[in-house]
């Protein structure tokens, strides 16, 4: 095997140091001999965005040596992640196609303003990926790169050349370089807010997924409940256990592993206006999303609600596409993070196997007023003639529509 990367690194002497964003996985195995046969030193660097233990992350490091790089980068980037992104995907109750927490959309720009860093820490003339040329990721991490590093050239074996698995899978059989374990017809991506699965059966709109990747595990725990302390607008603590963001996800993503909650089925758009479709395992984003969500019909005004799920909505979109930097999502952020300032409390849930529910909550700020009145029986701030009397001139407006209207208004 050194002997293979010691011809490599013969190669590598023409176009100096390039920074390629490295997952460990076959496309961007395939891309590190490649590269090298095109003249490249190539740094690897993997951005560990949530959801790797110490054992892969060491696995991903000799795959970068095993296969030919220079030096091989580990960034830590998951508070980042949380920081930068996550918060807001939370805050705004983000939910694509009112299914998918954007799992991987969360991390994307994050690992590309890390490759930025690491790349000019090398002085590299140039960043890699292993994107295809019919994927979101591809947009993500050129738009990314091109706001950050105009100055760097963009390299992309795999689109460019139009690479498929079995030809990646061969080339490097060819050289005699190690094929990643699970190579064959899946890409999978684990990521502090969840897990996806793309290939193989999700082309195909018709199949469902094997059973392991949807159905409960047989060995599920018996239900259970959780209480999430919250602090504006973000979880602050498991069962009375204060946590940092990042660390709190993880671990409520290991006890939804535990019950196989947060699996499901997402199709919706591309940001080439295709359509895709994949499967998603993110117990810890669907929980704590449902859970705030409650938090807040607690805590906000109806129309605070209406423009949070408008504007959520949006941003969702835009961070999806790869349009991170579009200034437009910091006026958005400005606008969430303040209506979050009310939105501390408590939330209870109960974890099942296969689901959820949110059971509970409780908030000093809560505008469930029973001194006011308690719905559909007693009323305390007004009268019942009152009451006659308003719901008489809300009735006004659809009543003259109906007046106005050739037929009576009636359909």
């Amino acid at each position: 095997m050194r002997a293979t990367n010691a011809y490599l690194c013969i190669m590598q002497c023409g176009r100096g140091p390039v920074a390629l964003a490295f997952s460990g996985g076959l496309d961007t195995s395939f891309c590190v001999p490649r590269l090298a046969e095109d003249g490249w030193a190539v740094h690897t660097v993997f951005v560990d965005t949530g959801g790797s233990t110490a054992e892969e992350r060491e696995g991903i490091g000799r795959q970068a040596g095993a296969v030919g790089a220079v030096a091989h980068h580990e960034i830590d980037a998951r508070e980042q992640v949380y920081g930068r992104f996550v918060r807001f995907l939370i805050q705004g109750n983000v939910l694509r196609g009112e299914v998918y927490p954007l799992s991987v959309a969360a991390e994307r720009t994050q690992q590309a303003l890390s490759v930025v860093e690491a790349a000019r820490r090398v002085g590299a003339t140039a960043v890699a990926h292993g994107s295809t040329g019919a994927g979101n990721d591809q947009i993500r991490f050129d738009v990314a790169l091109r706001v950050l590093a105009p100055d760097l050239e963009i390299v992309t074996p795999i689109r460019d050349l139009g690479i498929k698995r079995e030809q990646a899978i061969a080339y490097l059989e060819h050289l005699g370089l190690p094929v990643p374990a699970k190579a064959g017809a899946y890409s999978i991506n684990r990521g502090l807010w969840g897990t996806t699965w793309g290939g193989g059966w999700t082309h195909d709109t018709w199949a469902g997924p094997p059973a392991d990747l949807i159905d409960p595990p047989a060995d599920a725990p018996p239900p259970r409940e959780i209480v999430l302390a919250w602090e504006h607008g973000l979880p602050a603590s498991l069962d009375d256990v204060p946590l940092t963001g990042p660390a709190l996800v993880a671990r409520l993503g290991e006890l939804c592993e535990g019950y196989g909650i947060g699996r499901n089925i997402h199709v919706g758009e591309t940001a080439l206006g295709i359509k895709g479709r994949i499967g998603f395992e993110a117990g810890a984003a669907l929980v704590l999303i449902g859970a705030h969500r409650e938090l807040e019909k607690l805590v906000l005004t109806k129309w605070q609600t209406f423009w949070k799920d408008q504007l959520g909505r949006f941003y969702g979109d835009r961070l999806h596409e790869g349009q991170y930097f579009d200034p437009s999502l910091r006026d958005i952020e400005a606008l969430i993070t303040s209506s979050q300032d009310r939105v501390t409390g408590e939330t209870r849930v109960r974890l099942a196997p296969g689901r959820f529910q949110v059971v509970g909550t409780r908030s000093p700020h809560s505008m469930m007023d029973t001194s006011v009145a308690t719905y559909g029986e007693e009323n305390r701030l007004w009268t019942g003639d009152e009451a006659r009397a308003f719901a008489r001139v809300a009735a006004v407006p659809s009543l003259l529509a109906a007046r106005a209207a050739p037929s009576g208004g009636h359909r």
